[in-house]
């Protein structure tokens, strides 16, 4: 099965990080910007600019091979589980596309029923893969913190 991630995730994830880079070095950002303005040297801002989303694109490889590793392990971790791992796998497929979900989203995902699609997101709380977000008894949302854990590093 091979895994999807979903790019506009990891794309927004690495421009907060993109972001924060520029914020931690503003004061030199903008030294260069002006030394632009005054004196035409584009080649030093264009270089530190490009340095920056250089550090921030290796930044993505890095937390998608993760990712990668991550949902790997957490679908074997899902298939040791005999029958009951069928819907599990299925919602957590749906999962690596969109790391917060409710169950009944996670059915229109994965066309499983609404029992199906609670059965699988049961089995992964069992298993430590998703936490519920909300305390509710209905309308719950679901969060797959590994992934959630690795968009956030670094921001």
């Amino acid at each position: 099965m091979a895994v999807l991630i979903d790019a506009s995730i990891l794309i927004e994830a690495e421009r907060g990080r993109l972001d924060l880079e520029l914020k931690e070095r503003r004061a030199e950002y903008y030294r260069l910007l002006d030394a632009v303005r005054r004196d035409g040297d584009c080649a030093a801002w264009a270089e530190s600019f490009l340095r920056g989303v250089e550090e921030t694109a290796n930044g993505a490889v890095s937390t998608a091979r993760q990712l990668v590793t991550v949902f790997s392990a957490d679908r074997e971790l899902i298939q040791g589980q005999g029958r009951r791992a069928g819907s599990a796998l299925r919602v957590c497929e749906a999962l690596t596309s969109r790391p917060v979900l409710t169950v009944s989203g996670a059915a229109q995902r994965t066309g499983l029923s609404f029992p199906g699609a609670s059965d699988g997101m049961k089995l992964l709380i069992e298993l430590g893969i998703v936490r519920e977000l909300t305390g509710k008894k209905r309308n719950r949302a679901f969060a797959y913190d590994r992934y959630l854990a690795m968009l956030a590093a670094g921001t």
